[in-house]
């Protein structure tokens, strides 16, 4: 018999959404450089080379976030142990809403998402770095 999933992925995304702050495409745009913002993408590696990246913004793949936030991790990252305000973001908004819970329910603080992630971001005229070429086999 396959397992009961009792809780799902709405639920999950949903209970994110109320405990973190999410922000509009707009004003993600305009926090974009600014030294008291960093922007975390957590797509895929293969979605920053198929779509592109926003520049600036410091690659965390979601499987690694939990590792590199954690100082007594061995794979900590230092732009993790700053004094500024983590904006993630994914393609959509749904895993990076669950990447903000993550971070903040750690005590990284303050944590935000961007509504419609990189895919808003886009729509919305944000800058983003063209996709990289595929390499050549």
């Amino acid at each position: 018999m396959p397992p009961k999933i009792t809780t799902s992925y709405k639920t999950l995304v949903e209970t994110a959404e109320r405990e973190v702050e999410t922000i509009p495409t707009e004003k993600a745009i305009a926090l974009a450089g600014r030294d008291d913002t960093v922007l975390v993408d957590i797509r895929d590696i293969r979605e920053l080379q198929r779509d592109g990246k926003v520049p600036g913004a410091f690659h965390a793949p979601r499987g690694m976030l939990e590792f590199w936030i954690d100082p007594a991790s061995p794979y900590h990252k230092p732009v993790f142990a700053q004094d500024k305000k983590y904006v993630f973001f994914c393609a959509g908004g749904l895993r990076s809403a669950l990447a903000a819970k993550t971070a903040q329910d750690m005590g990284l603080k303050p944590v935000a998402h961007i509504a419609g992630g990189f895919g808003a971001w886009k729509k919305a005229g944000g800058p983003v770095t063209a996709p990289e070429e595929p390499p050549k086999k």
